[in-house]
C-alpha cells in the first residue's frame, strides 16, 4: 500500500480524487492519472466491503496514490474492516469534540497507542507474510482525517487540532454551510471566515487543512488560505455532468 502521512504533514500540496460510485474502474483511472490520494466514500456511496476491496486493489495496481476510506461513522469496528483491507488512512465524518477526535485516533492505532484489534492474516498484512512489518509501521504511517462539519466542531477546533494523531482537518462543505444556516452559500463571507478558521487552526497545530470543492475555480482561494489536501467534485459528479453536457448538445437536433 502507499502511505502518504509524512508527505501530508510536511505540507506538500496533495491532489485528491473523490470516488463515490463504488467503481473499481474510476479508481483505477484516478490512480493511473497520478493523483496523490483517492477517497473511497462509504458514508454516502453505495459500496460495501467487497466493492471496497476491489477498489483498493485497483488503486494499488494502478499507481502510487494513497487510499483513504471515508467510513460511515466514528465507530471502532468500521476502522478495523477498512484498515485490514489495506487502506492507507481513514476519513471520519462529523467529528465535533476533542473526545471524538481521540476516539478516532485510538480506533485507527494498535495497542498500546490505541485500541485497534490485531489480526495476522488480512490483506493489509500481506495475508500473513508481512504482518510484522505492517504492525511495526502502521501507527506511524496511517493517516487520520477528521471532518469539520458543524458549528460545534468550529467551537472546539483548536482542541480537535491539538489531538496527537489527528493529521488533517477536512471541511465537509455542504454540512458545514447548513450548520451555519448558509446552505450551499459557499461564497458567503461568514462561510469563508469559517474556512479560514479551519486553515489557521491546522497551521498552528502543524496539521493539514483539507476540503472537497465543487469546481476548480475555488482552488486558488483555498490554496491561498493554506489548504493543501484538496479534491474537486467526484467521479459521480464528473460522469453525470459530462453526460448532461453531451445530452444538451445532442438534444438541439431533436425534432
Amino acid at each position: 500500500m502507499n502511505f502518504i502521512r509524512k508527505r501530508v504533514l510536511a505540507g506538500e500540496f496533495m491532489c485528491g480524487a473523490w470516488c463515490n460510485l463504488a467503481s473499481s474502474i474510476t479508481v483505477e483511472m484516478a490512480s493511473q492519472l497520478g493523483y496523490d490520494w483517492i477517497l473511497l466514500d462509504q458514508e454516502h456511496g453505495p459500496g460495501d466491503n467487497l466493492t471496497l476491496l476491489h477498489q483498493i486493489q485497483a488503486a494499488d495496481a494502478g499507481g502510487s496514490a494513497g487510499v483513504i476510506v471515508r467510513i460511515a461513522w466514528n465507530e471502532m469496528p468500521r476502522f478495523k474492516r477498512v484498515l485490514d483491507l489495506g487502506a492507507a488512512g481513514v476519513m471520519v465524518p462529523y467529528v465535533q469534540t476533542e473526545e471524538e477526535a481521540r476516539y478516532a485516533v485510538d480506533s485507527l492505532r494498535y495497542t498500546p497507542q490505541g485500541m485497534r484489534g490485531a489480526a495476522g492474516t488480512p490483506r493489509a498484512a500481506g495475508y500473513g507474510r508481512g504482518f510484522a512489518e505492517y504492525y511495526a509501521q502502521a501507527n506511524q504511517n496511517l493517516l487520520t482525517v477528521v471532518q469539520i462539519e458543524t458549528q460545534k466542531a468550529l467551537d472546539n477546533l483548536e482542541a480537535i487540532a491539538a489531538v496527537d494523531g489527528v493529521d488533517v482537518l477536512f471541511v465537509g462543505p455542504l454540512d458545514l454551510s447548513i450548520s451555519l444556516n448558509l446552505p450551499g452559500r459557499f461564497e458567503d463571507k461568514d462561510y469563508c471566515r469559517a474556512l479560514e478558521q479551519v486553515a489557521q487552526a491546522a497551521k498552528q497545530a502543524g496539521k493539514a487543512a483539507g476540503i472537497l470543492l465543487p469546481s476548480t475555480k475555488e482552488i486558488p482561494l483555498l490554496a491561498e488560505m493554506g489548504y493543501t489536501f484538496i479534491a474537486v467534485n467526484s467521479d459521480g459528479g464528473i460522469v453525470i455532468s459530462g453526460m448532461a453536457h453531451n445530452l444538451e448538445a445532442l438534444s438541439r437536433f431533436k425534432g
